[in-house]
């Protein structure tokens, strides 16, 4: 008798999940769609707490077909993900992590999503459960976009809806000499190279769960492997983009979510051989990829820090820190009749430091939120004010939103 093709294939990479995977198996169980279109591929990666017995416990009595494997500790999460997508044969495949769960009706929501609209990926909407999870791409829900023109780039974890049939058409696989990122690689490039990626953003589809004992942590790392990351990501988005605007957009990812925070407030407690280590590991992916383009997408005072950065000036670098960390406002100055907005974080116009004024240039949305805000503005001169800043900057580029906690 021939077997029916599985609609979805649930990837579920587990090591030393327990008690965490009881709920995630249930969240699997509970699924609306019906278990005949489901097959689950369960890795354990030589778990020593029970995992695998509680798997094989599941695979007995699930309403779905599920296959477990057994094997040594891969040390990290693209070897089981690898593993399960080598075994998979549902047209769509979903990467389940094994502290996390399902929402209802998840499954079910982004296979229609991606059958009405042909579309190669689907994100469903991300809650965090004592942890934070990412926000500034579930505004509305989309048939059909792509990574240029929304906020999809902000969120790069595996947790997605993926056409089988384009990830074996490319060869795609997880980077398994990457200890953290990899998900971030795998997902971009799919991205890149999707017919369209559809958002569920109106049914939270996915819980990201804190784990009290702190194993979830497994990709925090060493500052090293952060910048490892970005330079693969980097390189990916190069390899894959022609230098132009639509790279740019793309390149604000990596700068703002990845790099840029090993330039914040953990910078000042860093000691100075970590800090010059830094500044080395930092120096090559900003003489490559560091551009207008890129710092126009950026806040003024993210883009000042990644300048100085790319200057190779830390000893300005700390004075930025700690005014943004201890929250002081910046002032704000218009020149050339009200068209431009300066904000005058630390060293604006300072002839010893010598940084462009262009640093200093918030662009629109910037511009008027900071306005906005400031207490003592006249209502009548900011209203005017903000006119000029619309009718001479139309064609800046508008700053993203910002992530809300990438993962």
């Amino acid at each position: 008798m021939t077997v029916a093709q599985p609609d979805v294939s649930v990837i579920i990479g587990a090591y030393e999940a327990m008690p965490y995977l009881v709920q995630c198996l249930a969240s699997v169980e509970a699924q609306t769609i019906d278990p005949a279109r489901v097959e689950v591929i369960a890795v354990d990666d030589g778990s020593a707490d029970g995992t695998g017995d509680y798997l094989e416990e599941f695979a007995a009595r699930a309403p779905m077909s599920v296959t477990v494997i057994r094997q040594e500790n891969s040390g990290g999460p693209s070897g089981p993900r690898n593993v399960g997508l080598g075994k998979a044969a549902g047209r769509y495949v979903f990467f389940l992590d094994a502290d996390d769960r399902l929402g209802p009706e998840a499954l079910e929501r982004m296979v229609a999503m991606a059958d009405e609209n042909g579309t190669d990926v689907v994100l469903g909407k991300v809650e965090g459960v004592n942890r934070n999870a990412p926000k500034s791409m579930w505004g509305k829900s989309l048939k059909r976009t792509d990574v240029y023109s929304s906020n999809i780039k902000f969120t790069l974890s595996a947790q997605k809806l993926f056409r089988r049939a384009l990830l074996e058409r490319h060869g795609m696989r997880f980077d398994e000499s990457l200890w953290t990122g990899e998900d971030a690689l795998f997902t971009m490039e799919a991205y890149l190279r999707a017919d369209g990626v559809s958002v569920v953003a109106d049914h939270t589809c996915y819980y990201l769960v804190g784990r009290d004992d702190g194993k979830h942590v497994t990709k925090s790392g060493s500052y090293t492997l952060r910048f490892d990351s970005a330079r693969a990501l980097m390189k990916l988005i190069a390899d894959m983009v022609p230098a132009g605007s639509k790279r740019d957009v793309l390149m604000v990812r990596p700068f703002q979510v990845t790099l840029l925070p090993q330039f914040g407030p953990v910078f000042l407690r860093d000691d100075e051989e970590v800090r010059r280590n830094k500044f080395e590991l930092a120096k090559p992916l900003m003489d490559a990829y560091w551009n207008e383009g890129v710092a126009h997408r950026l806040k003024v005072h993210e883009r000042l820090r990644l300048h100085l950065v790319a200057q190779q000036r830390p000893d300005l670098l700390k004075d930025v820190i700690e005014f943004v960390k201890a929250k002081r406002q910046a002032a704000a100055i218009l020149e050339k009749r009200g068209t431009r907005v300066y904000l005058v974080y630390p060293h604006f116009r300072s002839r010893k430091a010598g940084i462009p004024d262009r640093v200093y240039l918030a662009e629109p949305r910037e511009a008027e939120a900071f306005l906005g805000w400031r207490e003592g503005v006249a209502a009548s001169f900011l209203r005017r004010a903000l006119r000029k800043v619309r009718r001479a900057l139309p064609s800046r580029p508008v700053p993203p939103g910002g992530p809300a906690a990438a993962v």
